[in-house]
């Protein structure tokens, strides 16, 4: 007989159709300006028929990404794109109606997820002044929890965990033996990390990606770190040859190359304090303690500023409603300098 599952039937999903190739993008979180040029050029004059023609192998790249973290590659485990690995940590760490705790608002697809595979999502809710206080995520971990969701830092607060906070909640998640995954997807927009916690101990993960900073989202990797025994489960989920033979070759030029690094950062920094200094001299409110992107308190709607910047100035940002005592404001992704000055620009123009 015909089935479907019902957890995919009710499952609601939405699924970005727009255009975007001739605007200035800040609304995925993306880095509107890319790779150098002539990275890109010098990566490519090195692809033959060969590696289009071949499956791609991943030890030496995982061999390299273990030198940059300073580990051994059985706590590795390639994929594409973090959220690969979300859903494998998911699909093996929880049980059908399992407790997943998370804060929100979040990546949603911790919570896509969790519903997709019939789990049982408990929401930790920032406080109105969007800040999250930790005692109610520890209060939320039970010994019926299976796995604690923490983002370090979150899309699209921009809050971190300091160590103390952080140490609170582990504590707590150990005591009550629950599996803890720390995305890091913004990791290096704030320098702070809670990797060593993966490579130690039990029962702890780590994602990342290549698509944010290292600015290779149309690429595809990301990449799991933990303990061996967890990584072994992981990689049993992973499809074969899930990673591409392209950003493979664009990651390990990046990894292998400080200055390129250097230079994202550099360029991120600068679009950072002019973005923020612009907004404080012009009496903006804003949120964001770290990663690529800040809600910004506007003083007309929020709505018909993005439809406006969309159709009169090319430019993508997105809105959020219920954003604790900001309403419904602006999230827009941060570049460097020149995309800031443009956005900054339409956004004066239009907020009036």
């Amino acid at each position: 007989m015909y089935y479907l599952n019902p957890n995919i039937k009710n499952l609601h999903r939405i699924f970005d159709q727009n255009e975007r190739k001739d605007y200035l993008r800040l609304d995925l979180n993306e880095n509107p300006g890319g790779l150098p040029q002539e990275v890109i050029d010098e990566v490519l004059s090195d692809v033959g028929p060969q590696l289009v023609a071949q499956y791609p192998e991943t030890l030496h790249f995982t061999e390299e990404l273990a030198k940059f973290l300073h580990t051994d590659i059985k706590h590795l485990c390639l994929v594409n794109g973090s959220a690969e690995g979300i859903r494998y940590i998911i699909q093996a760490f929880t049980s059908p109606q399992g407790r997943i705790v998370g804060v929100v608002p979040s990546y949603f697809m911790f919570q896509v997820y969790s519903e997709m595979y019939g789990r049982t999502f408990i929401k930790v809710p920032y406080e109105a002044d969007l800040s999250m206080n930790v005692d109610n995520i520890i209060n939320e971990i039970t010994p019926e929890t299976e796995l604690l969701i923490l983002l370090n830092p979150n899309n699209p607060m921009g809050n971190c965990y300091t160590e103390e906070e952080f140490r609170r909640i582990y504590e707590a998640a150990k005591a009550n033996q629950v599996t803890l995954l720390i995305d890091e997807a913004y990791h290096y927009f704030y320098p702070e990390t809670f990797i060593e916690y993966a490579l130690k101990d039990e029962h702890v993960f780590v994602t990342r990606t290549f698509s944010k900073l290292f600015s290779m989202a149309g690429c595809r990797l990301g990449y799991v770190v933990g303990w061996p025994e967890g990584i072994r489960m992981v990689q049993k989920l992973c499809t074969p040859h899930n990673t591409n033979a392209f950003a493979l070759k664009f990651a390990e030029k990046i990894i292998t190359t400080p200055s390129i690094l250097e230079d994202l950062i550099s360029k991120f920094k600068e679009g950072r304090r002019y973005l923020i200094d612009t907004l404080d001299r012009n009496g903006y409110e804003h949120k964001g303690e770290a990663g690529n992107f800040l809600f910004i308190k506007v003083r007309t709607d929020a709505d018909k500023i993005v439809r406006r910047m969309k159709e009169e100035k090319g430019i993508l940002i997105k809105s959020y409603p219920g954003v604790g005592n900001f309403g419904t404001c602006l999230r827009v992704s941060i570049g460097e300098k020149k995309y800031m000055e443009r956005f900054l620009d339409a956004l004066f123009e239009l907020d009036r």
